[in-house]
């Protein structure tokens, strides 16, 4: 399991990118199985812990994961990833939020799409946009999914879902913004939520078990 933590600038480039992993286990093998687990690449990992069974001087000497499992769940290993690692975000925002100063009403046009995903879906997908102070209400259509505004906090949340191609899913809409008020420098940011199933963002692999 993968979470991958980042920050994206207006124009789409990674600014900054985390990846906390963890490896738990299932185990259902009778006896005392003696178990080695390798990766194509270790050298991924900037920092590990492991659960108590892992041996951790072969670790050290040979990057190879040495354990006898208990029986049942548990969490093999915690590691981390960070940001000097390139890590492909598989999903991409394009957004315009065109805001007048003379008149009362603005356009918002939000579109989101997979990328760089190996084949998988992007599932769980949800928005929450930190709209501008200036904004009263929006009025806005979404193709997929639902959407609900709170002028007190000015968070737009749109909970979007499956991402099934060739649609992509797009909200657009007019927003009214006070009366008179300074639009100069607002831009919201967008906190982008999803999940992909079966799929290791860093590009770790297992070689062999």
């Amino acid at each position: 399991v993968e979470e991958v933590d980042a920050i994206i600038d207006k124009s789409g480039a990674t600014v900054n990118a985390e990846i906390q992993g963890y490896i738990d286990c299932c185990i259902k093998l009778s006896g005392m199985p003696d178990l080695t687990l390798t990766f194509v690449n270790p050298r991924l990992f900037d920092d590990v812990s492991f659960h108590p069974c892992v041996r951790f001087k072969r670790w050290e000497a040979e990057r190879i994961l040495s354990f006898i499992p208990p029986d049942g769940n548990f969490r093999l290993m915690s590691y981390h990833i960070g940001s000097q690692s390139v890590v492909a975000i598989p999903i991409y925002v394009r957004h315009s939020l065109t805001l007048r100063s003379n008149g009362d009403q603005g356009r918002l046009d939000l579109t989101v799409g997979p990328k760089q995903t190996m084949g998988r879906t992007l599932e769980n997908v949800a928005l929450e946009i930190c709209m501008p102070k200036c904004i009263l209400n929006c009025c806005l259509t979404a193709n997929q999914g639902k959407y609900s505004y709170d002028p007190v906090s000015k968070m737009l949340l749109w909970d979007i879902g499956r991402i099934e191609l060739p649609k992509l899913p797009n909200i657009k809409g007019s927003v009214s913004v006070v009366s008179g008020a300074d639009t100069t420098g607002a831009s919201p940011s967008i906190n982008v939520h999803f999940t992909i199933p079966q799929l290791a963002v860093s590009g770790l692999r297992v070689s062999r078990l």
